[in-house]
């Protein structure tokens, strides 16, 4: 092979990346365009350990342990994540990503950026989000090829809104019963959450350690997508290694599985790089 059509071999695969990144990008910011038009303001701005009389006795445990009376209300928030993805439905096809995340707690909303390194010099460039009221999945290779989308469908959307209760733990004054969180007592470590949004209903069971945090959350029934299909699975996901940030103690790192009746299959393993409260 000539010089000359190494080096346009290599002009070529350059300027294919940087179009689907610039494209990438672009997506990118109209969703956290429309993720910040429906943004409201917290109210009220400042926690008060009042709120917690009547809740589950290990919820009111879970507030004592992560909040102080006076607490900021969070309002928005960015992650940075690093971590690894299965990008295999039956084996283990482990690949590192790194992501951003921009969350509004008022209404609930998300927008997950991730970029997945499935060979170098080839990115999977995906989209997970939940953006007034609609969920959505998007897959691309390079930013350019579309490998998968999803959006709008109630399953979708209560999936998104399902996965923002279960990441509340990063901001956890947006679990408190005046955000809108529904707490039911189950038993002395556990307990059920639900969120409404619009028409969009979530719940989540929170089962919580001996020093009150939340050691892992978990869904009956989640749409999981198989071969483009949607089917309704168990759903776990666990907290770990808790610190103290902005005086909120969170995890700074977490796994998510899906039960399968084989097994418990983990397809998500990341860690807090960055986090910035609003």
């Amino acid at each position: 092979m000539s010089l000359y059509l190494i080096l346009g071999l290599v002009a070529v695969i350059a300027a294919t990346l940087t179009l689907g990144a610039a494209r990438w990008q672009s997506a990118s910011q109209a969703l956290d365009a429309r993720l910040e038009a429906a943004y409201a303001p917290a109210k009220p701005t400042t926690y008060d350990a009042n709120e917690l009389d009547g809740l589950p006795a290990p919820v009111q445990r879970y507030f004592r342990a992560v909040l102080s009376d006076g607490q900021a209300i969070v309002s928005r928030v960015s992650v940075t994540h690093t971590g690894t993805f299965n990008m295999s439905e039956t084996a283990e096809q482990w690949k590192p990503f790194t992501s951003t995340q921009h969350v509004t707690t008022r209404p609930p909303g998300f927008v997950w950026n991730g970029r997945i390194a499935m060979i170098p010099g080839l990115p999977v460039r995906v989209h997970d989000a939940y953006v007034a009221g609609e969920g959505l999945l998007r897959a691309s290779l390079f930013g350019l090829i579309t490998l998968a989308e999803m959006r709008g469908t109630p399953a979708m959307n209560e999936g998104e809104l399902m996965r923002y209760l279960a990441e509340a733990a990063w901001y956890p004054t947006a679990l408190l019963p005046g955000q809108g969180v529904q707490w039911t007592a189950v038993d002395d470590s556990s307990a059920k959450a639900t969120l409404r949004d619009g028409n969009t209903r979530a719940s989540l069971l929170f089962r919580f350690d001996e020093a009150g945090l939340i050691e892992s959350v978990y869904a009956e029934t989640r749409g999981r997508s198989v071969a483009g299909d949607i089917i309704a699975t168990p759903w776990e996901g666990r907290w770990f290694d808790y610190a103290r940030r902005d005086g909120m103690q969170i995890p700074l790192k977490g796994e998510v599985a899906w039960l399968l009746p084989e097994g418990r299959k983990p397809y998500w393993r990341g860690h807090i790089t960055e986090i910035r409260f609003e």
